[in-house]
This record gives C-alpha cells, structure tokens and sequence, in this order.
C-alpha cells in the first residue's frame, strides 16, 4: 500500500508539468515553436536589448572588500539536513522495509546519514582557508575574486573617484545589423518592424480561415507546410480557432545575422487578441473565451537572400 500511494505521488509530479504544457496550442503556430532559424533552430532567441544602466558616482572611494563566503546558518543547515534525511527514511522506509529485522529501516538510515554528515563537516574545518583579494595587474584571480576593470574606476584629486562607464563593443545584434547593411544599405528597422507586424496580422487571419495559401508570398515553404498541417488537423476535428481584436503592444527586433547566403532578422513581438475555438457553427465555443483577450509574445525569424531582396516568415519560437 505504501508503495503504490509513493509511485502515485512521483507519477503526479512527472505528468503535472506535461499536462499544463498541453494547454497552450492556440493561435498561429498552435502557440508553439516552428520552421527554421538556420544554424539557431535550437538555441533559444535573444530576448529585447534592456535599458543601459546609469553608473553611479559615489562621493568616497568604493572600499575593496571580499565578500564573505556565505555559511549556512544553523537553521537551514539542520533544516536541509534532517528534511534530506527524513526523505531518505521515508523512501528507505517506504521500498525496503519496515527495519528492525525487515531490511534498513529508518532508524538505521538516520544513523548512517548522521555519521557521514559528522565525517565531512569535519573534513571541511580542517582544509584551510585561502585569502581573499583582488588579483594583481596582468593576473588572474586571487582567492577566488576577480579584480574590478581597470577602466571601472577614475582616482579625482584630492581623494575619491568616479565610476567610469566600462567599455563595450558592438553587441551582436549591430554587428549583425552592419553587416546586414553592407548588401542592402537602405534597411531601416523601424520600416521593417512595421513589414513584419503586418505580416503577423496576415497570418493570423489566415489562420482563423484555415488557409495558409493567401499568405504564402510571405512564408517560406517549409513555414507554410507545418502552418497548413495544424490547419488540416484543426479542420479534420471540426474546429476554428477564431482570433479577433490582434493588437501588438511591441515589435522590436532582437537578431540579425548572415549564414549560407541568406540574411535572418528576428522580431520579439508582445500582443493581445481574443483566442478563442468554437465549433464549425461557431455557435458553441470549445475552448477560450470570446471576450477575455489574452496577452502573450512570441519570436517571429524571417529570412531573405542576402541582399534588397523579400523577406519572408520562417519560424516561430516561444520565449
């Protein structure tokens, strides 16, 4: 009986997180990841560039100290150790017996448990301690603490210093603008944010019909054939997943980049819409709502042969 109660347990703790995965497979895409990012199929994609942060300007030196090695308090020492050790019980207790002449038993593994515990604490305290300080000019670490940036910090006469912003290079994404711009000197991002929203709300719509070949001139051939199946299968359960009031909140794009002769252009896009699926009448609704919006962001790759050329939809990523 216990056994069969653990098992369930484990079971449920396995199958919950696939079962709210299963939820989301609305809107364009089934509100999953498709199509080709070229050698960025499977990483994930960059998210939206965070505002810089201002350095600050502290009126005195700041002072160099190394950061304590943090030691757990005897609360969460004694908490982790006797919750990892009453979990062993439990399942040592659980699937080998009941102890005392049934096989372990929970008395034994909190013996065995407790003495090895005493053993490595008693290791630790005699490995010594290295000092601690920031490594030296032209060398690496020095007790486990890098040295701030040279450049971080401006010594002001009279005393004091002021913090310097650190030096940066280009990021990836003006790399890959740059070089994006040297076949086609005319791109403007904010142009093509606006191409590719357009794009996003053609698509949706196509979607709601179940009929990707109106907007065929802007998918890829790969991109149209994993849409189209979701649409075949849609259309074969006698359902239309209906998305009206599109709104995008932001478009902005988070990766260029050049491979194989082609350029690729990522856009992140945050918007809301009514998603909601009904059955053919569209009198029932199966599933969602038809007047509370939902607010979710996508990544949208689009790719073109190098050069002024038509860009076309290739992939869609969830965050």
């Amino acid at each position: 009986m216990k056994r069969t109660v653990a098992m369930a347990v484990l079971m449920a703790l396995v199958v919950s997180p696939v079962l709210l995965a299963s939820e989301a497979w609305a809107r364009a895409g089934s509100g999953g990841s498709g199509g080709s990012r070229g050698s960025r199929s499977y990483s994930s994609p960059a998210k939206p560039p965070s505002s810089p942060v201002m350095p600050s300007q502290p009126s005195s030196p700041p002072a160099y100290q190394s950061p304590a090695p943090a030691r757990p308090g005897w609360g969460g020492m004694m908490g982790g150790m006797l919750g990892g050790l009453l979990l062993g019980g439990l399942l040592g207790s659980l699937f080998l017996g009941g102890g005392f002449g049934g096989g372990i038993g929970l008395l034994e593994i909190l013996i065995i448990a407790g003495l090895a515990w005493l053993a490595i604490s008693y290791m630790r305290r005699r490995q010594p301690t290295e000092p601690t300080g920031y490594a030296m000019a032209g060398g690496g670490s020095y007790g486990g603490y890098a040295a701030p940036p040279a450049s971080r910090y401006e010594a002001r006469p009279g005393g004091g210093a002021t913090v310097l912003e650190p030096p940066t290079g280009p990021s990836d994404l003006e790399r890959g603008l740059a070089h994006l711009r040297q076949m086609d000197p005319g791109f403007d991002a904010r142009r093509f944010t606006e191409a590719a929203s357009d794009i996003f709300f053609r698509v949706q719509g196509a979607w709601t019909t179940r009929d990707m070949a109106v907007v065929s001139p802007v998918l890829t051939a790969e991109m149209q054939g994993v849409l189209q199946r979701d649409c075949d299968r849609l259309r074969a359960e006698g359902k239309i997943n209906r998305l009206e009031n599109v709104a995008v909140r932001s478009a902005e794009i988070t990766e260029v980049w050049q491979e194989s002769g082609q350029d690729f252009v990522t856009v992140h896009f945050l918007a809301s819409l009514l998603d909601y699926t009904t059955d053919e009448s569209g009198a029932r609704v199966l599933d969602g709502s038809r007047s509370e919006p939902v607010k979710f962001e996508e990544y949208w790759t689009f790719v073109r042969p190098v050069g002024p050329n038509a860009f076309r939809l290739s992939a869609i990523q969830q965050p």
